[in-house]
């Protein structure tokens, strides 16, 4: 090998090498800071592009999350005041019944019709209150519960309205019913009968639509569980491995310099040659 002192042919290789160990030292010490392979689109396009699809779907995905919860918790609501009017209404022809006993006196009557009055009056009291976030699926208005079930959302889960209000298909009682006699009392057995079958049917409508929303919901955990753990199979450092690396790149690192260093100091042989 010809001796310059112009140009260190060594150096520069060793240079070379010292560089790629300090390019790829400082790749590894990010991977570690970060604990991702790949952060961005010049690490690898393709990857990345995969990985910020999916993350895309796992946002959908926390909206659908955020939709079934809301949807859930309006329908139980209203499905627990269904419930509570359904005991009413069963407590509600106890007293019709007791009240359609002819041998009763007027006064015991009297006495049941306070109490079948103040039954009735808590049934408007309950659906007025039957009410989530603006949403109530049993008053006079027409409120109907959808929720999203996809990231794109173009699936749903809808609960329609169920009027439970006095005066409704579902109830056939007036704001304004009551007995004063036996024959009056005995009128409205039938009615409260159906009242109580109505109720049951709705019950079953929104305890099966509440049943289908939890079930989505658990599914969209499972299903984010499942998407979080494709992006990091796809852009998560292995810190095991780069931390092997980090050890190894570090000795590199410092045998690359003592290299550089002997190769700078070659061009002093040169100085040999003419006696110095």
């Amino acid at each position: 090998m010809s001796l310059s002192i112009n140009t260190n042919a060594a150096a520069l290789n060793a240079l070379q090498n010292l560089n790629r160990t300090n390019a790829d030292l400082q790749t590894t010490q990010l991977r570690i800071n970060t604990g991702l392979e790949v952060r961005n689109a010049k690490d690898n396009a393709a990857v990345f592009a995969i990985a910020q699809n999916l993350r895309a779907n796992l946002q959908g995905l926390s909206a659908v999350k955020q939709s079934l919860d809301r949807s859930i918790s309006a329908v139980d609501i209203a499905l627990a005041a269904s419930e509570s009017i359904a005991d009413i209404l069963i407590q509600m022809k106890e007293k019709v019944v007791a009240a359609a006993d002819a041998g009763l006196d007027d006064q015991s009557r009297s006495a049941l019709q306070e109490d079948f009055n103040a039954l009735r009056d808590q049934i408007t009291t309950m659906v007025e209150n039957a009410t989530f976030n603006g949403t109530n699926l049993i008053d006079g208005g027409g409120d109907i519960v959808t929720a999203i079930t996809n990231a794109d959302a173009t699936q749903s889960i809808s609960i329609p309205h169920q009027d439970l209000s006095l005066s409704s298909t579902n109830i056939g009682l007036s704001a304004a019913a009551t007995f004063t006699s036996a024959a009056t009392a005995q009128s409205l057995i039938s009615i409260i009968d159906t009242a109580i079958a109505n109720v049951s049917s709705v019950m079953t409508v929104m305890g099966a639509g509440s049943r289908s929303m939890e079930l989505q919901r658990t599914f969209a955990d499972k299903l984010s569980d499942t998407l979080e753990t494709g992006i990091g199979n796809l852009v998560d450092a292995d810190l095991a491995r780069e931390s092997a690396a980090l050890q190894a790149l570090q000795v590199k690192q410092q045998l690359g310099s003592q290299a550089l260093s002997i190769a700078n100091s070659q061009p002093q042989v040169i100085l040999s040659l003419f006696g110095n």
